[in-house]
């Protein structure tokens, strides 16, 4: 036998300190309960619990016929406990010799012999060999149950034990409770008024058939074998009961929740007693009256019970006992109170009495469930596996022992006191006063993590994602983010174990706060009493862990206000360094927004209830030597927690019609040419050109449909039309030419474009497709199109629309998009994006910037452009802020009038553009303005400056490519208040990557993860990676690896996530075995040009050009030879290359006289960016290099 020690002092120390239980991840444990092996000994039990009470409430009252009321019911008592009591010890080796299972067929089959006696004894009317058998069926329930108990933990994990446990308490609550009516409904109708047998066939059919039934069913029960098969049975029970309860006190816990559950069957089995003369002596009932009463206690039991199991979410939350205390003493004495206010004369005061009882009861029940589910569920687990029937029998002894006192009590107060059962209910709500204070004693603490668990539930939904991780003994660290007000408190209730926080100390000596810093042990950090303190407190948390705790420390030290992760603190390392505990990474999703967030400030408004929270629990880390490493452990789980909740959301088309239904009356979209529409309009307009097309245009299985139009409200409906067509729309890239664009036309089999005659008649174009034009569309709009499409928008509820529509049947994964790339380093490729890519990317977005509807985004990126696509236009579509558009984004004038007129906000542009915002539009255009992003281009540092010094803003930099969907990364604005000021925007990043995107440095060649600040290539995953390169498999093998997009660009990574693009891998030649970039090259030549020869424009250029480009030609000597195109530069040219000599720059990487290559212009694509196939074209071409 296995043998464990324990200290005597454990008796009086918080029961925080003795035990823990894992935490389930989400609910997913709960499939586990409705395991067949499972089923079956719920269903064993339910017949074994209905038969056992059906024979027991038929004797009582044959035996009262003979006995007398309150001895049938005493002696029925006992005779039926005492068994559990004497065969205690039996019950326990059977449960340990053998397995379960076979000690629970055998048990059955004795049932069948027990009941066959028992219709026997009724037929002959022989009470003592009836009141004999409730003694059989008492010593075959107490062999039974061992092995019963025993089984759940065998048939559940540790996760489903709680609810386990509640729903076998439901079903032997429901069997006692209908069983004990059946009994007395039986009697009744076989028995009558003189108390003489009518009819046996009744019982012998109940009584044989339940036996038989519970039997065969039995069979299906599949537990482990048995767990000590070289144990000896004592043959007498005393000797074998003493060393079981020997074991069962040598663990205090174990012996503390053995006592809870006896103490709870004493009061049960009082209760159970008390009712038949409460309701017979007080309320004046007969039998079948309070055969509907008495089911009520038990019923009770049986709703929470499973309410309990529910609550405690996968944990044991022995929180949940001072709460059962207090509502046992309470609806006990309320029940006295009823008794003692019923007037036997008068009939409406016995039936207000009646029916307040049966209330009272159903609530003592319920409440009294929240003592017994988790005291027995503790029991269980904690029992070793070994010794488990042991230490089952022995509480199972403990817990008759209790009943028989129940029953003895119940006997003197009635019959020696003469107390009214009024009087006994009063009395054993007073007994409960002192397990209210002794349970409060032991359990307060976990009675405070319960209460914060539960305020927690109540306010959110909170869903757990891989808690058990966490050791359930032993030091550990635990590192969350810091998104509100509620993080300490949450994670304090949903932990498996006790936790001790690290707080600032200002908060420990607030009076309200203070009992509770004492509760919880916190450990108070104040940074404003120097080095020394900080020093203490972190040697308190090192000393914690180091002895078998958990500590949590919010390594930014506050609350991000920008729902972002912050700096780490250093001082995080000094608590687990030199050390083998593991840190813990755990990220808080969903809080960002909720009323204790700083999103839109802390008075915000609505409210919304039950909002969803994640909380993810990462793989524990070991021996960290630099908070980089947390901070990217941290970071890699918001990636994932971001990816999780993006399979949960609705696709766009969806969002679509609810955004549009929030914006009916206000506008949506719009743009330069003065057309409006507001969010009523352009979802109508959207569904009746989607019947047009459906119905004139393209068939059921044409997939791919072209689209040929600029930034407009024209091309906002057609690619919205689109979607609600299920179709996959291509954007076209007019600035390409027509060969270009029919070889993508053809790669997408698009049989059909939609284009408008006035944009072909700036564009004429030649192409392999049919073009539809939009206006010929609106003619063959009908009027009936006008009317679905206005019942869709105004009158029917968003999800009836969505249902309607087909919208549901649209997969995550579904084709939204092909987006061709810009063709700057070769053939364009089609890229496909499904919803879920481009979802991320906006809900991305939407979580960075806090965007709101009085948010106007000025579009004047083109569809074809990734950016264009994802941001311009579906971030409008599908969230707060509405779109206002212009064609051309080199119109700076036009650009300024829209931004002024529809009070436009953000702005997405290239540095490029922006340069040309900056010098051409007045200041007061952009006056609204408060988020400027750019990409594309590296952000100088002149225009950065620049721009804030013109609009009051200042540019954040972003960064993407049309694989990502496009964002990859970005920075956001700095945020200042009052009481704190934070820098998000770091200039000469592109930023920490965007929610559900995580990023790594990789070697170039071996692909191995670099350290932080170490220069390489940089690897990218997230849910926006793109499905792959249309009708090339090949080429998407190239750049996606394991789920990881190669971005072809280089980089380093800061220990705060932000990123630094260094070069393109394509933009990098090999000379004498060294790579030299050819944007640092770049950055220089710039720089040097802009001091010696600064750019001017005409007035009427509104476009600022790129002057010098540097690239690379093949060369004999060296592999590749730097050459420098560059457009006309006079006098300048040679101080330019002068002045290049005199940089920091290694002579490796400086081109000769004759690689400064003078050209007309350098090669530009539609989008502003430099077009680095025709770069490499030129130059190859101008130093006779064969193209």
């Amino acid at each position: 036998m296995q043998d464990i020690s324990f200290r005597h002092s454990d008796w009086f120390l918080p029961h925080m300190e003795q035990t823990s239980s894992p935490v389930a991840d989400d609910t997913k444990y709960r499939r586990e309960l409705l395991q067949p092996g499972f089923l079956a000994l719920l269903a064993t039990q339910f017949f074994t619990a209905f038969n056992d009470n059906l024979f027991r409430w038929l004797v009582v009252p044959i035996g009262q016929n003979f006995l007398g009321d309150s001895a049938a019911l005493a002696w029925g008592a006992v005779l039926f406990t005492l068994p559990y009591l004497i065969f205690a010890p039996a019950a326990g080796f059977l449960a340990d010799r053998f397995s379960k299972r076979s000690v629970i067929i055998a048990c059955k089959l004795a049932e069948i012999f027990v009941m066959s006696l028992g219709v026997f004894a009724i037929w002959h009317g022989n009470v003592y060999l009836l009141l004999f058998l409730v003694f059989c069926m008492g010593t075959q329930s107490a062999l039974f149950s061992p092995a019963k108990i025993g089984a759940i933990p065998e048939l559940l994990s540790l996760k489903a034990l709680s609810e386990g446990n509640g729903l076998m308490a439901m079903i032997t609550i429901a069997a006692c409770a209908l069983g004990t009516f059946a009994g007395l409904k039986i009697y009744d109708f076989t028995y009558d008024e003189a108390g003489l047998l009518t009819n046996l066939t009744p019982i012998a059919a109940s009584l044989l058939g339940i036996a038989v039934i519970g039997w065969i069913v039995s069979f299906f029960v599949r537990t482990q074998p048995a767990a000590d098969v070289n144990r000896k049975l004592l043959l007498n029970p005393i000797e074998e009961l003493r060393p079981s309860l020997k074991q069962l006190f040598r663990d205090p816990p174990l012996a503390r929740a053995a006592l809870g559950i006896a103490a709870f069957y004493f009061l049960a089995i009082l209760y159970q007693v008390n009712i038949d003369a409460f309701g017979e002596h007080t309320l004046h009932m007969d039998k079948g009256q309070i055969a509907f009463l008495m089911p009520m206690l038990v019923l009770g039991i049986g709703v929470g019970s499973v309410l309990a199991g529910w609550i405690s979410g996968g944990m044991i939350q022995l929180g949940m006992v001072p709460v059962g205390a207090v509502g046992i003493a309470f609806t006990t004495m309320v029940l006295g109170i009823i008794g003692w206010n019923v007037d036997a004369s008068s009939a409406e005061s016995i039936n207000t009495g009646y029916y307040s009882t049966a209330v009272w009861l159903f609530l003592l029940g319920t409440i009294g469930s929240f003592f017994y589910i988790p005291l027995e569920s503790f029991l269980q687990h904690r029992s070793p596996h070994a010794i488990r029937g042991t230490i089952l029998s022995a509480a199972n002894a403990l817990t008759n022992s209790f009943m028989l006192l129940a029953m003895g009590m119940f006997f003197v107060l009635r019959e020696n006191a003469g107390l009214s059962p009024a009087w006994v209910f009063m009395i054993a709500g007073l007994l409960a006063l002192p397990i209210i204070v002794i349970s409060f004693a032991l359990y307060f603490c976990d009675f405070l993590r319960f209460l914060q668990r539960c305020i927690s539930n109540c306010l959110y939904s909170v869903h757990l994602h891989g808690f058990d991780k966490l050791p359930r003994e032993g030091g550990a660290l635990l590192v969350p983010n810091h998104i509100s007000w509620f993080d300490g408190s949450m994670l304090c209730g949903f932990a498996p174990r006790f936790v001790r926080f690290i707080i600032y100390a200002k908060y420990t000596r607030v009076w309200w706060l203070k009992s509770f810093a004492s509760v919880f042990r916190v450990i108070p950090l104040s940074p404003t009493e120097g080095p020394k303190a900080i020093i203490k407190s972190l040697k308190d948390a090192r000393h914690s862990v180091q002895n078998g705790e958990m500590v949590c420390i919010f390594p930014e030290g506050g609350i991000s206000r920008t729902g972002r992760l912050m700096t780490f603190n250093k001082g995080v390392l000094k608590i687990v360094q030199g050390t083998d505990v593991p840190v813990y990474p755990i990220y808080i999703h969903g809080m960002w927004g909720s009323k204790v967030s700083f999103r839109n400030g802390l008075l915000k408004s609505p409210f919304r209830w039950r909002r969803r929270v994640d909380i993810y629990v990462g793989e524990p880390r070991y021996n960290i030597d630099h908070v980089a490493g947390l901070h990217q452990a941290v970071e890699e789980i918001s990636a994932e927690s971001m990816q999780d909740q993006m399979l949960r959301r609705p696709v766009l088309p969806r969002q679509f019609v609810r955004s549009c239904r929030s914006s009916l009356f206000r506008r949506k979209v719009s743009d330069s040419s003065s057309l409006e529409l507001t969010g009523g309009k352009l979802l109508a307009s959207s569904i009746a050109f989607k019947r047009v097309l459906e119905r004139n245009v393209y068939s059921k299985s044409e997939l791919n449909i072209g689209v040929l139009l600029p930034p407009s409200v024209g091309g906002v409906l057609a690619n919205t039309a689109l979607a609600l067509s299920r179709k996959v729309s291509v954007n076209l890239n007019y600035t390409l030419d027509d060969a270009v664009m029919n070889h993508c036309i053809h790669d997408a089999s698009v049989k059909h474009v939609l284009t408008s005659k006035k944009f072909i008649e700036k564009k004429p174009v030649q192409l392999d497709a049919e073009l539809v034009f939009l206006e010929d569309l609106k003619e063959q709009v009908k009027s009936t199109d006008k009317l679905i499409g206005a019942i869709y928008a105004y009158l029917l509820p968003s999800f009836l629309s969505e249902r309607m529509l087909g919208l549901l049947k649209i997969d995550q994964n579904d084709l939204l998009t092909i987006i061709y790339t810009s063709g700057s380093t070769g053939e364009p490729k089609g890229v496909m994006l499904s919803h879920l890519n481009v979802l991320s990317n906006v809900e991305s977005v939407d979580y960075m910037f806090s965007l709101k509807h009085e948010d106007t985004l000025i579009g004047i990126l083109p569809f074809f452009h990734s950016f264009g696509y994802t941001i311009s236009m579906w971030l409008v579509l599908a969230m707060k802020p509405a779109g206002a558009y212009h064609f051309n984004p080199l119109d700076a004038r036009q650009v300024g009038k829209l931004a002024e007129k529809y009070k436009g906000t953000i702005i997405l542009a290239t540095p490029t553009f922006l340069r040309s915002y900056v010098k051409r539009i007045p200041a007061e255009q952009m006056s609204h303005l408060w988020l400027i992003v750019v990409g594309a281009e590296k952000l100088p540092a002149d225009l950065s400056q620049a721009c804030e010094e013109k609009f009051g803003v200042t540019p954040i930099e972003g960064y993407g490519s049309t694989e990502m969907s496009p964002l990859v990364a970005a920075n956001q604005p700095d945020h200042k208040d009052e009481n704190s000021e934070f820098t998000m925007n770091r200039i000469g990043t592109v930023g920490q990557c965007v929610p559900g995107v995580f990023g790594k440095i990789v070697d170039p060649e071996t692909h191995e993860e670099l350290p932080h600040d170490k220069e390489g290539l940089l690897m990218v995953t997230g849910a926006n990676v793109m499905q792959g390169y249309l009708n090339k498999p090949d080429k998407t093998a190239e750049v996606v690896h394991d789920g990881w997009y190669n971005t072809g660009d280089f980089g380093k990574i800061d220990p705060d996530g932000y990123i630094t693009l260094t070069g393109r891998q394509s933009r990098f030649s090999k000379i004498g075995g060294e790579m030299v970039p050819h944007i640092r090259i770049e950055e220089v030549l710039n720089t040097l040009l802009e001091q010696i020869a600064p750019m001017t424009n005409a007035e009427n250029d509104d476009v600022v050009k790129i002057r010098l480009a540097v690239s690379a030609v093949p060369d004999e000597k060296k592999g590749e030879r730097i050459v420098v195109l560059h457009l006309p530069l006079g006098e300048y040219r040679e101080k330019l290359i002068k002045e290049l000599h005199k940089s920091d720059l290694p002579n490796l990487w400086l081109p000769g006289n004759d690689g400064f290559i003078e050209v007309e212009e350098i090669p530009l694509l539609g989008t502003g960016k430099m077009d680095l196939k025709a770069v490499k074209l030129l130059a190859m071409e101008h130093c006779g290099q064969p193209v």
